[in-house]
Formats: C-alpha cells, sequence, structure tokens
C-alpha cells in the first residue's frame, strides 16, 4: 500500500534467511518487528532486533537483515514512497 507521501509492506524471512545489502537515495524506512528476530545491519553497525522493535533507516544508508532461527516478519514504512528506481544494491 502507498500514497503520495509514504509506502507500507509487509516482509518476511525464513529462519537464517538475509536480505541483499542496499540503500535507498531518497527514502528513509521504519523497520518494525512483529514477529522473530535476527540481525540488522545498518552502515556498519549491526544490532539485534526482536518483536517490537523499530529500525530507523536515514536514506542513503546501506542495510541489511539476517533473520533468527524462527525466521522475522515486519512491516517496512518508506517516505517518500518506495521506488524500484531508488534502490541501490552493493
Amino acid at each position: 500500500m502507498h500514497t503520495e507521501a509514504q509506502s507500507l509492506a509487509e516482509a518476511t524471512l525464513a529462519p537464517g534467511q538475509a536480505t541483499q545489502r542496499h540503500y535507498h537515495a531518497l527514502s528513509e524506512e521504519l523497520y518494525f518487528f512483529l514477529e522473530g528476530s535476527g540481525e540488522m545491519e545498518v552502515d556498519g553497525e549491526t544490532r539485534a532486533v526482536a518483536h517490537g522493535d523499530t529500525v530507523l533507516i536515514p536514506p542513503g544508508a546501506r542495510h541489511s537483515i539476517v533473520s533468527g532461527k524462527s525466521g522475522a516478519r515486519f512491516l517496512c514504512c518508506c517516505a517518500p514512497p518506495y521506488s524500484h528506481d531508488d534502490t541501490y544494491f552493493d
């Protein structure tokens, strides 16, 4: 779902699954963790994340997540809205 100002999506990772490290030049992103756990890396800093945590990812910050033993389910909110054209992979 998205509006002109923001987008909201739900992501699910299987146990041990990872996202490819990337960044968004324009969008600020929030990850809100609904279930599970993992390790989130933002611009070289890695922290444990779990149910109830929120991570702010500023525009231009490279980031990725590796889910824990029970996987992870989280919401991704982007402002301005997510765009494939604004996603750059390492």
